[in-house]
């Protein structure tokens, strides 16, 4: 599915480590002619700027703002990125609070498709359970993600950013992109914590 054209609604949830990254994938879905409306929530507005600079258009992130557009048919696809654990679990058990919620709940509700970008430091552990609710749900789709650190951090998982345009394509056309659980070669063999467990690689 070609992406020029497309209007996507790109809703920021949660505060980012690699910030760049992000606003790099967002500038590659720019270039490629995509029209971007950005919601952000108030405790991300440090990248505010760069994001409205790059979307051409002022950021929303009030309910009163979502709310005054919630009743047209703005946008072709919903980006989430990063989905908070927060935002996760609301949308799991339909708690509509958030700009972001709101403008997903609107979206879901006329057929559309939602893509989540999980960014959970629980997401294998109690915030599993929302996970896979929202997997089972109809116009939810998830870019493949991985644990952060297997070791230190085993239940934390992490969006993989290289996989945000493929995961748009494909849900456009109605499908998950697979494989949606990925295995980091690379981060096993960065473990240090390894030689603890006396693991030989």
């Amino acid at each position: 599915m070609e992406i020029t054209g497309k209007r996507i609604c790109f809703i920021i949830t949660d505060c980012l480590c690699n910030t760049q990254k992000l606003i790099n994938e967002l500038k590659t879905l720019k270039k490629l002619g995509a029209e971007i409306m950005p919601i952000i929530d108030d405790f991300t507005l440090d990248i505010k700027n760069d994001i409205e600079e790059i979307c051409e258009k002022k950021s929303l992130h009030s309910l009163d703002e979502v709310k005054s557009i919630s009743h047209k048919d703005l946008f072709d696809i919903i980006l989430v990125v990063p989905a908070s654990e927060n935002t996760i679990s609301k949308l799991a058990c339909d708690i509509i609070d958030t700009p972001a919620t709101l403008a997903v709940k609107t979206h879901i509700r006329n057929n559309l498709p939602v893509v989540i970008a999980a960014s959970s430091i629980d997401g294998l552990g109690a915030n599993l359970i929302n996970i896979a609710t929202l997997i089972n749900r109809k116009n939810y789709y998830f870019v493949p993600f991985t644990q952060s650190n297997p070791i230190t951090r085993p239940r934390s998982i992490i969006f993989e950013p290289d996989y945000i345009l493929k995961t748009i394509q494909y849900a456009l056309d109605g499908e998950q992109i697979e494989p949606l659980l990925l295995w980091k070669k690379e981060i096993l063999f960065n473990c240090e914590s390894f030689e603890n467990f006396g693991f030989f690689l």
